[in-house]
């Protein structure tokens, strides 16, 4: 059996106590000992997260623009160079294979960042007639989140170039320097919070991950993630929704599909349908008490089931809480719901999706 892949970033994580997990042959940085501190860094200051296993593809050609158009649910055609987009990569009949990130270089360039490299196998399939080449760069193209309140201010501290205009989900298209090191540097993140993105050369990445750790940024791993990100309602593949089987409705992603322009893409037609009577609905389950249901348990009203708890977590800021695809009917918020928890159930109540902010501030401060 192979060893797990290795980020370039692992033995500077690991001197500092990092503890990892593998997630099919990739290893996820899982903390540092002491998640407590790293959410106070993410929520109140500044945190930084190796996100290297994430897959980045390099899409170039004349139809770069129409080969992601065509599994890609928002509006390429309307993506500005420095714009990023977000949305669920379409199956034919309009369920999700994976969902992720497009980022515009230029009318002949794109990145795109997505869960899964099985991704490629499907999209490729689609791509009959059309002049385009699509990479996985996945190694040469290392990821850091720089994540929190100070991220702007930290991350200013080491590079001349000014990241004060640097819009909400937008890019600089070409490298700047960054403590000494070249990298993109994108106003994204997985958090809920003021954040960016780093893409440095592989060969600089350890610099500037350095760096970031003397400017007072904290290391992170997924048991800061995942509170941060259910709080926020950010949805994890394979997890919050199964591919093939769920559409981007059913994760309440409907200002993801671009129903209202010109865009085409796989499933648009039955999307088009879904859209006008969502059957299920993404919300937030706040829950009496300290303990938390199993992932996959039924969620229930009067005893009938109307949903399934996907993701949970004891959250420092909310306590117990989780994300559940709800029937619509059930979905309302201030629902009363139950879930089986030991040999008996833990009432709990439905709440917007993203209640930590729901109208997304944080981020876009």
């Amino acid at each position: 059996m192979s060893e797990p892949v290795q980020s370039v970033l692992h033995e500077a994580q690991e001197s500092r106590g990092a503890t990892f997990r593998d997630d099919d042959g990739w290893l996820w940085t899982m903390g540092f000992g002491d998640g407590l501190a790293g959410y106070e860094a993410v929520t109140g200051s500044v945190a930084i997260w190796d996100v290297y296993p994430l897959v980045k593809w390099v899409v170039t050609g004349s139809d770069a623009a129409a080969a992601i158009q065509r599994v890609f649910s928002n509006d390429v055609g309307t993506q500005q160079v420095g714009q990023v987009k977000y949305g669920a990569f379409l199956a034919d009949d309009g369920t999700m294979v994976d969902d992720g990130t497009v980022f515009k270089h230029a009318e002949d360039r794109f990145w795109v960042f997505s869960n899964t490299s099985g991704f490629g196998d499907h999209w490729r399939a689609h791509l009959g007639g059309l002049d385009v080449e699509i990479v996985n760069r996945l190694h040469e193209l290392p990821l850091i989140a720089v994540q929190g309140p100070r991220s702007r201010e930290v991350l200013q501290s080491l590079t001349d170039t000014d990241l004060s205009g640097l819009g909400y989900f937008r890019f600089l298209p070409d490298q700047i320097e960054v403590a000494g090191a070249r990298a993109w540097i994108s106003r994204t993140g997985f958090t809920g919070e003021l954040g960016f993105e780093l893409v440095p050369d592989r060969s600089g990445a350890v610099q500037i991950w350095e760096a970031l750790t003397l400017a007072g940024a904290v290391p992170i791993g997924l048991d800061t993630i995942e509170p941060t990100r259910i709080e926020s309602g950010l949805i994890i593949y394979g997890t919050d929704y199964t591919p093939g089987e769920h559409t981007p409705y059913d994760v309440s992603l409907d200002r993801m599909v671009a129903l209202s322009g010109s865009a085409s893409f796989l499933g648009r037609a039955q999307l088009a349908v879904t859209a006008s009577a969502p059957p299920n609905r993404l919300k937030t389950l706040r829950f009496e008490g300290t303990e938390l249901p199993e992932v996959g348990a039924p969620v229930l009203v009067e005893g009938a089931e109307v949903g399934r708890l996907s993701s949970r977590v004891i959250s420092p800021r909310f306590g117990a809480i989780g994300l559940a695809m709800l029937h619509t009917a059930a979905a309302a918020d201030g629902t009363l719901v139950e879930v089986p928890l030991g040999d008996g159930t833990v009432r709990a109540t439905v709440d917007v999706l993203g209640i930590k902010d729901p109208q997304k501030r944080r981020p876009r401060s």
